[in-house]
């Protein structure tokens, strides 16, 4: 049986659920299991010890993993930010797969590339979120953080201003790419944007992945505005990462139902 698993600061059982469930349904012999390392060197040493074919990397260890790693995928090596890594034989190369999910979805909800954006965050699933929005053709953006160090060289990378609140700001797409909203976090109950940010947008567009209705997407909803959820991106990610895990493309279909059973 082949090994794969996920390191989080808060592991959830998405990601286990989603991919065990394809695992049973196309017949291949592999697990996934969560973990939360309290040690990230010593938990990627396992995994190329032994012998663990790939891992799902989350908040908050996105950019330290990469010291850790042999190889850089493009995907990941042009962000600075990793959220898969692929074992082969020892060998361990890194992915991203969440600037894949970004640009998908950007692409099939027709969202227009004209409108300007607000991301609230500066860590490394944001910079994926900005990496896919100026590779889709979006240039009019502020990165909204409160750490200017880190917001601020965000905003430089991708051509984009940087504001420590969203304050009364406004853009026709507003993106949350932070902890708030996040079950189980300080912040679960929140709501990451201002109303009227919220009533000015066109869309709403939030990574948080659980729970899928966050407070910022029942906000949106409320106001009419059509969203993406965190549940969609965790989907269209982890398609990618059980394609490069096993080699495997499942059909829409076998995604949309192992994304309702890790949700259930």
């Amino acid at each position: 049986m082949t090994l794969c698993i996920s390191l989080a600061a808060r592991p959830s059982n998405l990601g286990t659920r989603f991919h065990n469930y394809l695992y049973d349904e196309l017949g291949l012999n592999f697990v996934y299991k969560a973990f939360a390392p309290t040690n990230l060197g010593q938990a990627v040493a396992g995994v190329r010890g032994l012998g663990i074919r790939g891992c799902a990397v989350s908040m908050p260890f996105k950019e330290d993993v990469i010291a850790l790693v042999d190889e850089m995928d493009a995907s990941a090596s042009a962000i600075g930010s990793v959220n898969t890594i692929v074992n082969d034989n020892g060998h361990l190369t890194a992915y991203n797969t969440d600037y894949t999910a970004v640009q998908r979805l950007l692409a099939q909800h027709g969202v227009p590339s004209g409108l300007s954006v607000l991301v609230r965050g500066s860590g490394g699933m944001a910079k994926a979120v900005a990496a896919a929005l100026r590779d889709a053709g979006f240039t009019d953006g502020t990165i909204v953080a409160r750490n200017e160090t880190t917001g601020s060289a965000l905003a430089d990378l991708y051509g984009f201003g940087w504001a420590p609140e969203a304050g009364d700001l406004q853009a026709g797409l507003i993106v949350n790419v932070t902890p708030v909203g996040m079950s189980g976090g300080a912040e679960a109950d929140e709501v990451s944007f201002p109303s009227a940010t919220i009533a000015a947008a066109t869309w709403v567009f939030d990574v948080v992945a659980s729970p899928s209705e966050t407070p910022l997407i029942q906000a949106a909803r409320a106001a009419g505005k059509p969203v993406i959820t965190g549940a969609e991106v965790a989907a269209v990610q982890a398609e990618e990462q059980f394609v490069l895990y096993t080699g495997v493309r499942p059909t829409a279909e076998q995604v949309r139902r192992a994304s309702e059973f890790s949700r259930a």
